[in-house]
């Protein structure tokens, strides 16, 4: 194992990432797995901490495999071996308005008394628990990049090699710690990764929200 858990990871990132503490970054983390390890970093480098909505599109019969992702304005990332996991134009349709509701729900439930923190002009340090195919990190960062950020950073603690490569491509640099031969689903690389729930991630932006007012 490499992580005792999420916030361990999340220490050890802070770390390769320290170059941006004094700037204020923005750290905004994928619900819900990377919520506890982005309130880590951004604490760490006295930055604020956001969430970015995405969603997994699942394979026709696998859903954990993902064969895509859309972000919170519908905008859909379609890997390039979708096709020949038995997707159609329609499957992608109907799971993609799915997700869709999952996301308005999650905004309805993280931040209801605010619109996401404005990535315009800032240093923006997207995060991840881990990439496996890297899709719902290419849909962060392409929903990120639209709103003007003054640098687009991927920080993730371990990836495969593919999703890696295929990432770059999205974001202006690109922080991991390990990038192991061989990869076959993000939790072999924890001690401790349990699932983590909805009550959770309100409760650490909420806390997050707290400590940015009395800074203000």
């Amino acid at each position: 194992m490499l992580f005792r858990d999420r916030t361990d990871a999340g220490e050890q990132l802070a770390r390769a990432l320290r170059k941006w503490r004094g700037s204020r970054p923005l750290v905004v983390a994928i619900p819900r797995g990377a919520v506890p390890m982005g309130a880590t970093i951004a604490e760490r480098l006295e930055g604020d901490f956001d969430v970015v909505l995405t969603r997994k599109l699942g394979a026709p019969g696998n859903p954990e495999f993902a064969i895509g992702a859309i972000d919170e304005s519908g905008w859909i990332y379609l890997a390039d071996y979708a096709e020949s996991a038995g997707t159609t134009r329609e499957y992608v349709k109907h799971e993609a308005a799915a997700e869709m509701e999952t996301m308005r729900r999650r905004r309805e439930q993280y931040t209801p008394a605010r619109p996401p923190l404005d990535p315009a002009g800032r240093v923006v340090i997207a995060v991840d628990d881990g990439l496996a195919t890297g899709a719902t990190m290419i849909a962060a960062l392409h929903a990120l990049r639209a709103k003007g950020p003054q640098r687009l950073i991927c920080a993730v603690p371990v990836a495969s090699e593919e999703a890696l490569e295929k990432v770059r491509a999205h974001a202006d640099e690109v922080v991991c710690l390990h990038v192991p031969p061989f990869f076959y689903a993000v939790g072999q690389f924890y001690d401790d990764f349990p699932q983590v729930s909805d009550e959770e991630v309100i409760s650490l932006l909420r806390a997050a929200g707290t400590e940015r007012k009395a800074t203000a």
